[in-house]
């Protein structure tokens, strides 16, 4: 009925023949993105002339970061090893725990549709949920420090590659799954010779790039007592020390750029 309202167009062909061209729905998109960016000011209060009036001010605290505080190195060191440590051992026991997940939620292996339901609805919740709030749940049952961080990390690794993963197994080919089905082999032993090696580089490929991410979010566990460096960067803010802010940043930029490189190297080389 809407797309009625839109104006046409009729154009004639070299043959003589006049056609109609398809109304378009860019116009009627754009008035409902221009509506619900209007709602959205409206509604978070967003105000343009403060935010030009104080930008000014994210200069300031720029220069007061430079140059970084270099005796703060090492105190630095250890929170920066125990954010890439909780990240690393998170990052690799929710990847290992994913596989099983995934292959329970796949429908064309797992054929109670009950139990593939179940898992694929635990897997959303796990997404759901931030991972500020898991790690501030972790650390009231297991107390301040990297534990609650790693199972924060654990737990959105498992949503993310079993998420992922699940899907990857539902479009393999199932052609040698069937026939060594067929031929005796349990459903782990097709699967693990017939499926999991298709699966197999974009399942490291996805567990490196969580990784990646995983590291950036332990930076700011930190806030809710998770441990890390996050621990460091909410002191120094909190005591307006922007000089060692500077050192914190500058460490977390390199640590993560060097992560990032040599994973998207392995990446490539995987596919």
């Amino acid at each position: 009925m809407l797309a009625k309202l839109l104006p046409t167009r009729k154009i004639t062909l070299p043959n003589g023949k006049t056609v109609v061209e398809k109304r378009s729905l860019t116009p009627l998109v754009l008035l409902i993105l221009f509506g619900c960016a209007y709602v959205s000011i409206q509604i978070t209060g967003f105000d343009l002339q403060v935010l030009i009036s104080r930008i000014g001010q994210f200069f300031v605290i720029i220069q007061e970061m430079i140059p970084p505080t270099w005796a703060y190195f090492p105190q630095v060191w250890k929170p920066l090893l125990d954010t890439i440590k909780m990240s690393l051992l998170g990052s690799l026991l929710g990847a290992i725990t994913a596989l099983p997940l995934a292959m329970l939620a796949a429908n064309n292996i797992t054929k109670s549709k009950w139990m593939s339901s179940t898992i694929k609805f635990i897997l959303s919740l796990l997404r759901t949920l931030p991972t500020l709030i898991v790690a501030l749940i972790a650390t009231y049952i297991f107390g301040l420090g990297t534990l609650a961080g790693t199972i924060a990390i654990y737990l959105f690794t498992i949503a993310y590659i079993g998420k992922l993963l699940y899907e990857q197994i539902e479009n393999a080919n199932l052609d040698a799954y069937e026939a060594m089905h067929s031929m005796g082999l349990t459903t782990i032993q097709s699967f693990r010779f017939a499926v999991f090696p298709q699966i197999l580089p974009n399942y490291l490929s996805t567990s490196l790039f969580c990784f990646e991410g995983n590291v950036r979010y332990a930076a700011i566990l930190g806030y809710v007592g998770a441990g890390g460096i996050g621990l460091l960067l909410n002191e120094s803010i909190g005591w307006r020390n922007y000089s060692n802010l500077g050192m914190i940043l500058l460490m977390l930029v390199v640590i993560v750029y060097m992560i990032e490189s040599i994973s998207e190297y392995y990446r490539k080389k995987l596919t």
